[in-house]
């Protein structure tokens, strides 16, 4: 079968057994080598009235244009809102309008409650702006964690990540490798310190280096290696989600999964084939509680 079918042909990448595929995955994350990658979909399994902070992209860009309303041409682009607000309001401006927003206590979802119970796995990938995760994991007491989280390379000395103690103190990379758990926030978070990459100017750096990995730590690179990655609350219906999700998952296995029901675009299915990427066809909660049973 050619790139070329399996690009044009959604069902082609999903797999024809999903319990089959959970139980595997069961397996495999009780066996510590599965790296857990988290989009903010996972916040979909929350009725809007319990859901304080915006639950993907469309709903944040919405925050934003409440806040500083942006030309009708952008209104709907997150990236170019964030930037015509920190270009007009200055960048402080943007920082504080996202710690409003995502500085909210939000219940876990069973997604992160799942993530924060398995056992210890060595790498989980969060790529949205919440501490639901980190919350989770700072009340567990069955191992040692910290987390990494991407900076703005405009705003920052220079760095492309910081890392952070459970405490919430920076600590060092030396650190990390002696960490049960690293949670890597590639875009940031509202917690320990208001970390964001948001804006065209932030994306523009970080992806001029992304694939040559400069802007990966080298703990994350190590963890990786020959691990699966299950991809949970994620879409792949734009570059920078794509992109994102190949660099961090180049050199590991070469076979993933992706909980996604419903119909792929032609741009998701292509990538998922590309990357050998296998979807699973059923809701995210249905997905929870398979993969619950199972590790």
């Amino acid at each position: 079968m050619t790139v070329t079918t399996l690009a044009t042909d959604p069902e082609s990448v999903t797999v024809p057994d999903a319990a089959a595929a959970l139980a595997d995955i069961a397996a495999a994350l009780a066996a510590r080598q599965v790296v857990p990658y988290l989009g903010p979909g996972a916040f979909a399994l929350l009725p809007p009235d319990l859901c304080p902070i915006p639950r993907n992209s469309a709903e944040l860009v919405q925050r934003l244009n409440a806040k500083v309303a942006a030309p009708g041409r952008i209104r709907s682009n997150l990236t170019a809102v964030a930037q015509f607000i920190e270009t007009r309001k200055h960048r402080k401006t943007l920082e504080a309008i996202l710690n409003e927003i995502f500085r909210q206590t939000v219940p876990a979802t069973p997604v992160h409650a799942l993530l924060a119970t398995i056992p210890a796995p060595p790498l989980l990938v969060d790529v949205w702006y919440d501490n639901v995760l980190d919350s989770l994991l700072s009340a567990a007491a069955d191992r040692t964690w910290g987390q990494i989280q991407g900076v703005s390379h405009p705003q920052s000395t220079g760095e492309w990540v910081r890392y952070y103690a459970p405490d919430g103190a920076e600590t060092t990379a030396e650190a990390a490798e002696g960490w049960d758990t690293v949670l890597y926030k590639p875009s940031g978070a509202v917690t320990p310190a208001g970390n964001y990459l948001i804006s065209d100017s932030d994306y523009v750096e970080i992806l001029t280096e992304i694939d040559i990995q400069t802007p990966i730590p080298a703990v994350v690179k190590d963890r990786r290696a020959g691990r699966h990655f299950l991809f949970l609350g994620c879409r792949f219906d734009h570059e920078i989600q794509r992109t994102f999700a190949r660099q961090i998952a180049k050199r590991s296995s070469d076979s993933h999964w992706a909980v996604i029901p419903g119909e792929l675009s032609k741009n998701e299915a292509r990538f998922l084939a590309l990357h050998g990427i296998r979807r699973i066809d059923m809701t995210l909660e249905e997905a929870v509680e398979g993969l619950r049973a199972g590790v």
